[in-house]
């Protein structure tokens, strides 16, 4: 069993299809058949079905892909340790983050990683705090930004505190509400528009109205912020957005919260980062 059989394997697994797996590996599609039907039958079972129109995993190759992951992601990391033992950091590095955070300058951080360390393949994924905690305890994500309310901590994985701060009700500028400055049982009767029930970026809003003993309806869920923004800019109700992130937004109307919801911002890994995961926990203070 070779390394190089297990990478076909998973990218047949990836793209469903053997010409595209040939693709993505660089080499002609007879050779990489040939490699997966070699291992096959050292392993006495299929670990693909194939039709004229499609191909998928058998039983055996369901099993079988997990820990050919496994196997490949050691392999790279092997690289990456001698590699970071002679002083050159190389690898992957793939970072997560809510598409609000705001307590780093992320774009900024990225490009002066890649400044510091050209040999390592960067990734980014946008998605919510709970997703993100779940990847790095999986390991597809290795460092994470994530937002949660003041009384959650991210669990199973190790983290630092960045920052805390409020969040602001944003409105249209042409939105009814004429105040700068309220609280929250003036927004009582408001439609909001905010993320989905039970995300964490909803938690610390839906935990601040209840402690201020408010009920509020929200008839928009959304699960972005951008989304947010532009139905908040339709007028159709009021959104809830980090202080520090709405000025993104110059043309929405920021109203200030007397007793506003709070959110923290954590930076998360897994307990045994890589040679390139710890440069990047490095870079940020």
């Amino acid at each position: 069993m070779e390394l190089q059989q297990l990478r076909y394997v998973v990218a047949v697994a990836e793209t469903n299809n053997f010409t595209r797996a040939a693709e993505r590996c660089r080499v002609v599609q007879s050779a990489l058949s040939h490699q997966i039907a070699a291992l096959e039958r050292e392993l006495g079972a299929r670990l693909f079905e194939r039709t004229s129109r499609r191909v998928r995993l058998t039983p055996a190759g369901e099993a079988f892909l997990p820990s050919a992951r496994e196997c490949l992601e050691a392999a790279d990391r092997a690289r990456a340790e001698v590699a970071a033992a002679s002083g050159e950091i190389r690898g992957r590095l793939a970072v997560g983050a809510i598409p609000t955070v705001a307590a780093v300058n992320l774009p900024v951080a990225l490009r002066d990683y890649r400044l510091r360390h050209p040999r390592v393949h960067i990734t980014l994924t946008s998605a919510g705090s709970e997703d993100l905690i779940e990847r790095v305890r999986r390991g597809s994500v290795d460092v994470a930004f994530l937002g949660l309310p003041p009384r959650a901590e991210p669990k199973g994985v190790q983290s630092r505190r960045l920052a805390g701060g409020d969040l602001v009700a944003v409105v249209a500028p042409d939105y009814h509400l004429t105040d700068d400055e309220t609280d929250l049982r003036s927004l009582a009767d408001e439609p909001f528009i905010d993320f989905r029930a039970g995300a964490a970026g909803r938690a610390q809003s839906d935990e601040a109205f209840a402690a201020a003993g408010v009920r509020r309806e929200v008839p928009f869920e959304v699960s972005s912020a951008d989304l947010m923004v532009d139905l908040v800019r339709q007028g159709l109700g009021v959104g809830m957005l980090p202080a520090a992130y709405a000025p993104r937004f110059p043309d929405l109307r920021v109203i200030r919260l007397r007793d506003a919801p709070t959110r923290v911002e954590y930076l998360i890994w897994d307990n045994r980062p890589s040679p390139a995961a710890t440069a990047f926990l490095e870079l940020i203070p």
